[in-house]
């Protein structure tokens, strides 16, 4: 792949490239948006400067990780082409290990006989297999190629190890509503784009920038699309109703296999935990139009009702546990209001987590070794040999005692006085913590005083 990449017209015909390829900057200062991962002295910024080849100062190993349409192959090129590199790409959705070593060897043979240095730029890198990765490992340490990749995937999870640990990760973000309507305005003007061919109005760009969602290379297909449904002739504007024509719903960025999948879900529990019950059918509605298992998403509430919501609310979890049999029964499209009331019942609940908490403490007394032995009088005696040993011998059933609460000690020895269940003022969590201070008043009064303190 050589510097015509982003030409405006296919070489040797008169085929006009996508609106999209014919934007793209060609120097990192007209780059729109990424300010963060530009700024002065960043590892793109040096690896761009023309002094940087044969320097051991610049990076050799760049990933690019971010969402599409942010500028990842835009910026590979760039920095080949600022810094006087060759540029090579590959994908690896259509490339093998044959194709890499095919690479690499044209990189080594212009590095030595030219001196000139190559970047190798693979699209999509989560999809290389681990062979194919490893094949690249000795010239990315040998600094055969300055590597550049591309993911829209986590790469602490998709590429491998000691790859990752040879490269800077380079986070990229969505652009911003602002960077998007820049983005738009500057193809409407530039020669190279609609060159002022057509009018945008404000309604249509407000439209363009929601249905992109923050993905630059959406939105100027969109912009192309509704451009091209206005036909030839002067004065054409593009109104809202153009927009509307050429793209029926706004696509939502979610791949749930990845890190939208983990992050969208997060905050919905958090939003559910936060009692933001508009923010929580926001997410609901987002996860239920990019098609995540309405299941998946049940037992997520189901956890939640006895995570958050605990026994401040303890109806809750009923409520989810039956919609969670609704929705399996049902299926969607229908089973999208039976989520909405589970996530609205946990939303909207008092809250407390000292259940979970509970729990937790518990386990981790066990974990640590803090067991002992269950008191002869809570042990089983099915036996007369069981009983001479002493089982269950003292037992007070509790139903005999006032209040169905008989003092006797039932924890080990060792953890006598030790509290897990701490109840909250919420709901009626409140009412709990008066009947329990009752309760553990009587137990203690029948426990040893113990020899020290668990």
């Amino acid at each position: 792949m050589t510097e015509d990449l982003f030409s405006a017209t296919e070489a040797g015909d008169d085929v006009v490239r996508p609106l999209a390829v014919r934007m793209r900057p060609d120097t990192l200062d007209d780059v729109i948006g990424q300010s963060r991962v530009l700024r002065p002295g960043s590892p793109l910024r040096r690896l761009a400067d023309p002094a940087s080849t044969g320097s051991l100062t610049a990076p050799s190993s760049v990933i690019l990780f971010g969402p599409p349409g942010v500028g990842k192959t835009t910026l590979a090129y760039i920095v080949a082409h600022q810094s006087g590199r060759s540029f090579e790409e590959l994908s690896a959705v259509t490339s093998g290990v044959k194709d890499v070593r095919e690479v690499l060897a044209r990189a080594h043979e212009r590095l030595v006989s030219q001196g000139r240095e190559t970047v190798l730029f693979i699209d999509e890198v989560h999809r290389f297999s681990k062979s194919q990765q490893d094949a690249l490992l000795p010239s990315v340490e040998n600094r055969d190629v300055t590597f550049i990749a591309a993911t829209t995937e986590n790469p602490s999870f998709s590429v491998i190890k000691p790859l990752l640990s040879r490269s800077v990760v380079v986070k990229l973000e969505s652009l911003t509503d602002a960077e998007l309507r820049e983005v738009i305005t500057r193809a409407v003007r530039d020669p190279r784009g609609l060159n002022g061919t057509v009018r945008l109005d404000g309604d249509a760009l407000d439209d363009i920038v929601r249905m992109a969602g923050g993905d630059a290379r959406k939105s100027l297909t969109i912009l192309e699309a509704a451009a091209g449904a206005l036909g030839d002739g002067d004065g054409r504007v593009v109104t809202a109703q153009t927009v509307a024509q050429v793209m029926d719903v706004a696509t939502v960025r979610y791949d749930k296999d990845g890190d939208d999948h983990y992050d969208v879900i997060s905050a919905f529990i958090k939003s559910m935990r936060g009692s933001d019950v508009d923010a929580t059918l926001h997410y609901l509605a987002r996860m239920l139009r990019a098609g995540e298992d309405p299941r998946f998403i049940a037992r997520r509430i189901m956890i939640a009702a006895s995570e958050e919501v605990g026994m401040a609310a303890p109806q809750v979890l009923q409520v989810t546990v039956a919609a969670a049999q609704a929705v399996a029964m049902i299926g969607m499209p229908e089973a999208r209001i039976i989520l909405s009331e589970a996530a609205i019942a946990v939303a909207t609940a008092p809250k407390s987590n000292a259940s979970y908490m509970a729990i937790n403490e518990a386990l981790a007394d066990v974990d640590a070794g803090r067991i002992g032995q269950v008191p002869l009088h809570l042990r089983n005696a099915p036996t007369a040999l069981m009983k001479s040993w002493g089982n269950h011998e003292g037992y007070q059933y509790a139903h005999d005692a006032p209040g169905a609460v008989a003092p006797q000690q039932y924890m080990p020895d060792e953890l006598v006085g030790r509290e897990y269940y701490h109840p909250n003022g919420r709901g009626y969590e409140r009412e709990v913590g008066q009947r329990l201070d009752g309760i553990r008043r009587i137990l203690h009064e029948a426990d040893p005083p113990a020899e020290h303190e668990p």
